[in-house]
């Protein structure tokens, strides 16, 4: 007999009181389910201000760089553990949480294709018009390209 994967439902914070918000209500039209994924992406040192660019040096010494995306992965692992205890998913058969690096719509996207999630739940910022136009909206890239039924909600 074939036993059933479980259900995988990632969970999308920046780690601003609006995301745990937004998580906090998506989880409410979301059914229990075995596995949670909680994560956050952060933006880690380019190589680039680096190594320069060929015209130019980099601005920034690889051991300051190193330095600096240890401290951004470290307070990212803080956002993430103060996630899961808010949101009281130490009930949860599996919860696993996870760092990633990148523009966050992207990133998101892939890591669910990855996890096979089976949803993803994350918040909006509300932002509209002309600041959605030049900034982006990682929500609606999630929207147009998750491989899975996507829950946002919005403050």
């Amino acid at each position: 007999m074939c036993q059933a994967r479980p259900v995988t439902i990632l969970l999308c914070t920046d780690g601003s009181p609006l995301a745990l918000d937004a998580l906090t209500r998506g989880l409410r039209v979301i059914r229990p389910t075995e596995r949670f994924v909680v994560a956050i992406v952060v933006e880690l040192t380019h190589a680039v201000d680096v190594h320069g660019t060929g015209m130019a040096g980099g601005v920034i010494s690889p051991q300051a760089a190193a330095e600096v995306d240890e401290g951004r992965i470290a307070a990212a692992e803080g956002v993430l553990a103060d996630t899961v205890a808010s949101l009281d998913l130490a009930a949860a058969e599996a919860v696993e949480t996870t760092v990633l690096d990148g523009a966050p719509g992207p990133a998101l996207c892939e890591l669910a294709e990855s996890l096979g999630a089976d949803a993803i739940v994350l918040g909006s910022r509300g932002i509209s018009g002309f600041r959605r136009a030049v900034l982006g909206s990682v929500s609606d890239h999630v929207v147009r390209n998750a491989p899975c039924p996507v829950v946002v909600t919005n403050d």
